[in-house]
């Protein structure tokens, strides 16, 4: 049974409810679906990221998103910028962009909500109480190195503009299901990017006159549309990458042919 005694409080006296949370509903599902969600995809693009294998298409210069740029020895005619790196296992074939989209992904707004309380219960959900003790807030390592976020948004940038370049690149083959799916990979890709709260801020962030920046002020107002779709975008890619890299390892792996609609 709940206590509800009179104690102590800032305006005088209040209800002593033992109560963890007084709210009755399934506050839980969505951190559960959260957590669920983010580690099928994880595991999924972990095992991918070390197979070494099924991540190009020769034949229509299809490359997976998850090797692009691909600069180690095993590339072969998929890599465009050179071999630095040996055929070591533990090294991706991307490990030049790697590093920098899962920082980008981990900084991010929302995706920081989303782990905070699918992982570390802190808290949970709203008007439920947090999973730990103390709270120093983003302050201390690591979580200071949230702060890199605004940085980690060029790189994404510029790692969209080489996701951009290799549909390009299989465009020239003619026009296939592939194709299709690697643009709206990118299109999605560049939607997420620009929508990030640190592209909104470099857009008009520091303007105190938008009608002397009326170009700036637009891309701004467009990045603002963007941003409230933030959370949907971040997903969306989660699955948009996904499909683009199983399609491609299936045509790679010969599972499946590439559905062709010209060449």
């Amino acid at each position: 049974m709940t206590s509800t005694a009179a104690r102590p409080g800032a305006g005088g006296f209040r209800a002593a409810i033992s109560a963890r949370t007084l709210r009755t509903d399934r506050w839980w599902i969505a951190p559960l679906i959260t957590f669920l969600g983010l580690s099928a995809w994880v595991a999924y693009a972990t095992v991918r990221v070390f197979m070494h294998k099924w991540f190009y298409v020769g034949e229509f210069h299809y490359l997976t998103p998850f090797y692009s740029p691909c600069i180690t020895d095993r590339c072969g005619e998929a890599a465009e910028f050179g071999t630095p790196l040996p055929s070591f296992w533990l090294i991706p074939e991307a490990s030049f962009t790697l590093p920098f989209l899962l920082l980008f992904r981990l900084t991010c707004y929302y995706y920081r909500k989303a782990y905070y309380r699918a992982f570390w219960l802190s808290p949970p959900a709203c008007a439920v109480p947090d999973g730990h003790q103390t709270y120093s807030g983003e302050t201390r390592f690591p979580l200071v190195f949230q702060n890199a976020h605004r940085y980690a948004f060029y790189a994404a940038f510029l790692i969209s503009v080489i996701n951009t370049w290799d549909a390009v690149r299989a465009q020239a083959t003619g026009l296939g299901l592939g194709n299709v799916i690697l643009w709206v990979n990118v299109i999605m890709l560049w939607a997420y990017t620009l929508s990030c709260h640190s592209c909104r801020h470099i857009a008009g962030g520091r303007l105190k006159h938008f009608s002397r920046h009326p170009v700036r002020y637009r891309f701004w107002t467009f990045v603002s549309k963007l941003n409230t779709r933030h959370m949907q975008l971040a997903w969306i890619t989660l699955g948009t990458l996904a499909l683009t890299d199983f399609y491609i390892m299936a045509v790679s792996a010969h599972w499946i042919s590439d559905l062709r609609i010209i060449g």
